[in-house]
């Protein structure tokens, strides 16, 4: 489901958004310039190329953060205005709610507000702010949330510890590259 840049769901007076898997992703999407799609705990089932976007999708975490904020304005810069960001979290299988998407996609947020980006939605303001609130926690809640809980009784610790070493790194993918006047 895709919505027009005037519907609420698009959350359109905002330069920052904030919404949950494809479905969310799409119905932010239109009027953004990049979408940050964030999936702290990668499980497959979501696949930020679906998103229908024209523009920009870049994917990373809770240790990207900041270089993604800087990576977007960046872009803000040359575009010579205001860029809309889309920031997405993948959700658990099934689109469920994931804790640790939330803190990892208010991570971001809290990042592109630290560089100078502004006017959040409120969804993203809640975001913000369950990560303030356990920003100490980032690491340990991969283990200990559902999803986490999960993947350990299904596959052991491997898939665990590979997202907690991804989660702490300063690197992200740039899945779409940014077009000027795209």
């Amino acid at each position: 489901m895709t919505s027009q840049p005037t519907s609420p769901r698009n959350q359109p007076q905002y330069q920052i958004r904030f919404e949950w898997g494809i479905e969310g992703a799409n119905a932010i999407a239109p009027g953004a310039h990049i979408v940050v799609w964030v999936d702290a705990l990668p499980t497959g089932t979501a696949d930020p190329q679906d998103i229908a976007h024209k523009n920009a999708i870049v994917a990373g975490s809770v240790g990207a953060r900041k270089a993604i904020a800087h990576w977007v304005l960046e872009r803000q810069v040359e575009l010579g205005d205001r860029a809309t960001v889309a920031v997405v979290a993948a959700g658990g299988p099934d689109g469920r709610f994931a804790v640790e998407d939330l803190l990892a996609a208010g991570a971001v947020i809290d990042a592109l507000a630290e560089v100078g980006l502004d006017y959040i939605s409120p969804e993203a303001a809640a975001a913000v702010g369950a990560y303030t609130g356990l920003r100490n926690a980032t690491g340990h809640v991969l283990s200990a949330c559902v999803t986490g809980q999960e993947l350990l009784a299904a596959e052991g610790r491997g898939p665990i510890d590979a997202a907690r070493e991804a989660n702490d790194g300063a690197e992200f993918r740039i899945l779409r590259e940014f077009v000027l006047g795209g």
